[in-house]
């Protein structure tokens, strides 16, 4: 903080410098010259002492990089490990670089929409855009809810993706999977058989324990998950839920139990190397190739056991409650796959297609020789 005086044009000046820090600490440096007299210059000085000390107590309007380090930070609290790795993933990859240093508040509607559809590489696909589209919602929706934002700009928009081709087998096809890896002994084969009798996830049978099965009443209980990054949790949505064991599955698992139960640390099935690393699925689709049927990811296993289920006429709302699904849409596109709603239909076209006519056979009458 300075006043110093100097000379131009014969005459005596004054220049008054005074410096300090903005609320992110960053350094300012304010100077005035050409003032007249001292005093001026005093009160020149005292009023830059006072605009930088408003300034520097001024609430901080954050930058969107600023806002994303304490919007993940809230995060750690409810969110899963896995999910904040995505999360964090997708942020340093399609969000940072364009809104850095960009201001929060002044994001607009326009931006979000740009950098979905403009800014994003070309064969960007519509499941990553949309992805990205949930987390930009996700971190404007908490700024708006701790004070830092008005609204959300990203309200409105809207990636359409076209739904995914789930496969499933046939029975035929689950009789020749479940027959070739029953005589094979393939190491998988007692992880695709109650896969295909319950419809559970992956991570689900991972974690299932003798102590959810109850062979008496006929139910498991399922409860826990597991993946690689996550460890053991609870289920997808939160809940624990019942799976009625079939006269089938009852058969398999009082056999197996007998086999396995000092094998598996209290765990239903073994915990294959293959299925730890995350592999399952291709060690699946491998096998359904060496014996020639679809070849199919571990996944629609379950979704085999939904299209079957409503194939064989059980009611939506009971195969929402077995399987887990937390929104009655998603099991809705099971349906669909099953095509259980079209079933019958096209017999009301009301017309038909021409038959042959069968050559009618005339009996004639046999006379004896001499008649």
């Amino acid at each position: 903080m300075a006043i110093k005086h100097y000379i131009e044009n014969n005459q005596k000046l004054y220049e008054v410098y005074v410096h300090g820090n903005d609320p992110r600490g960053k350094r300012i440096q304010w100077r005035r010259r050409g003032i007249e007299t001292l005093r001026k210059a005093e009160v020149t000085e005292f009023e830059l002492k006072r605009e930088l000390a408003k300034l520097k107590e001024s609430k901080l309007d954050l930058r969107f990089g600023e806002w994303v380090d304490a919007a993940l930070g809230l995060m750690k609290l409810s969110y899963r490990p896995s999910t904040l790795y995505s999360y964090e993933t997708t942020i340093n990859k399609w969000l940072l670089k364009p809104w850095q240093n960009v201001e929060l508040k002044s994001i607009t509607k326009l931006q979000v929409h740009s950098l979905l559809f403009d800014e994003m590489p070309l064969d960007t696909t519509p499941h990553t855009r949309k992805y990205v589209l949930k987390i930009i919602k996700r971190i404007f929706q908490m700024a708006v809810e701790h004070g830092h934002m008005d609204r959300n700009p990203a309200l409105g928009i809207m990636v359409k993706v076209p739904e995914s081709d789930k496969k499933v087998l046939t029975l035929l096809e689950v009789k020749h999977l479940l027959k070739e890896a029953k005589l094979t002994e393939h190491r998988f084969y007692p992880v695709w058989v109650i896969a295909l009798f319950t419809g559970m996830r992956s991570g689900e049978l991972y974690a299932l324990k003798w102590s959810d099965v109850d062979l008496e009443n006929k139910i498991l209980h399922v409860g826990r998950s597991w993946s690689s990054k996550n460890g053991y949790t609870s289920t997808k949505n939160q809940k624990t839920r019942i799976v009625p064991i079939s006269k089938e599955l009852y058969e398999f698992l009082t056999d197996w139990k007998l086999k396995s139960q000092t094998e598996n640390a209290g765990f239903v099935l073994p915990h294959l190397c293959e299925w730890t690393r995350g592999d399952a699925a291709e060690v699946l689709r491998g096998f359904c190739k060496s014996i020639g049927i679809t070849p199919i990811r571990f996944h629609d296993l379950r979704a085999t056991f939904i299209t079957n289920l409503l194939c064989q006429g059980e009611s939506l709302a009971r195969v929402m409650a077995i399987v887990g699904h937390a929104d009655i849409d998603t099991t809705n596109v099971y349906l669909r796959l099953a095509g259980v709603e079209l079933k019958g239909a096209t017999e009301k076209l009301g017309f038909e297609i021409p038959k042959e006519k069968t050559a009618a056979v005339l009996r004639l009458p046999i006379f004896g020789s001499g008649e």
